[in-house]
């Protein structure tokens, strides 16, 4: 298994750097689900950020590169049962934003009665309680 930084991940979604995105696939298209590839839960936010940031990439398509990443066999994505718990809250809430959602599904799963922020949209949106 080897460890897939977010801009290899970029590259070989957005085929947009010709270069890059060329060693990128073949990177990616040599690994096997015996040999995965391993993508961070930071790697999957930044991802997430990236897509919609610089790209312009909508919910539903980030929700969809997202969903096809954790479903390739060849990719292992770091705490994945989490990230779909998170990813389900996200599509499920129009102002969600997804690092918020894996914020609180992460901090749920590591047994906390609830997760606080100053933030909100996060209260509204991705289930947090504001602080007091």
């Amino acid at each position: 298994m080897i460890g897939l930084d977010t801009n290899v991940i970029v590259r070989y979604i957005t085929q947009d750097e010709p270069a890059q995105s060329a060693k990128a696939t073949a990177l990616i298209e040599s690994l096997s689900g015996d040999s995965p590839g391993f993508i961070t839960l930071v790697s999957v936010v930044e991802l997430v950020w990236v897509l919609a940031s610089c790209y312009r990439a909508t919910k539903d398509q980030i929700s969809d590169v997202v969903e096809t990443v954790l479903r390739t066999k060849e990719l292992a994505v770091e705490r994945a049962a989490i990230v779909w718990q998170a990813l389900h809250v996200y599509r499920r809430s129009s102002k969600a934003d997804f690092a918020d959602c894996l914020i609180e599904r992460s901090a749920h799963a590591a047994a906390c009665d609830y997760t606080v922020t100053f933030d909100r949209q996060a209260v509204s949106a991705a289930g947090m309680r504001p602080i007091e």
